[in-house]
């Protein structure tokens, strides 16, 4: 009896380890595989932290074509402590973030958005 027990309890177990360590693995790919980068330029309006347990940073950024035109916004998410804080000192200037676009991340805990801040630029210097 104590047998069955011991092996039932292996068995479970190994059945509950094998999905978590998939998510596990499946989360680390998403974080680090990258599906696209790039840069944007525009006003940083906003940037605050946010979360529970996993606290990121979360802003936007209004993009400005032509004047006279509808601005658009464009979410993002830093995780670098340091970035955030460039990123707070150039609160209404004219900045270029450089991001990176990671597609299929399982959960929001790693930020709200898909886009996340690896850099960013004055561009306006005054």
């Amino acid at each position: 009896m104590l047998a069955q027990f011991a092996k039932f309890s292996k068995v479970f177990i190994w059945l509950l380890l094998i999905p978590i360590l998939l998510l596990a693995l499946y989360t680390w790919g998403a974080l680090t595989w990258v599906y696209s980068s790039g840069e944007r330029a525009g006003y940083v309006q906003k940037l605050s932290q946010k979360g529970w347990v996993c606290k990121t940073y979360e802003g936007e950024l209004i993009l400005v074509s032509m004047p006279g035109t509808q601005a658009e916004k464009f979410a993002f998410t830093v995780r670098d402590e340091n970035i955030a804080k460039k990123i707070d000192e150039t609160v209404g200037k004219r900045v270029r973030l450089v991001y990176e676009e990671h597609k299929g991340i399982p959960t929001d805990c790693f930020g709200e958005t898909s886009y996340f801040v690896q850099d960013v630029q004055l561009l306006d210097k005054q």
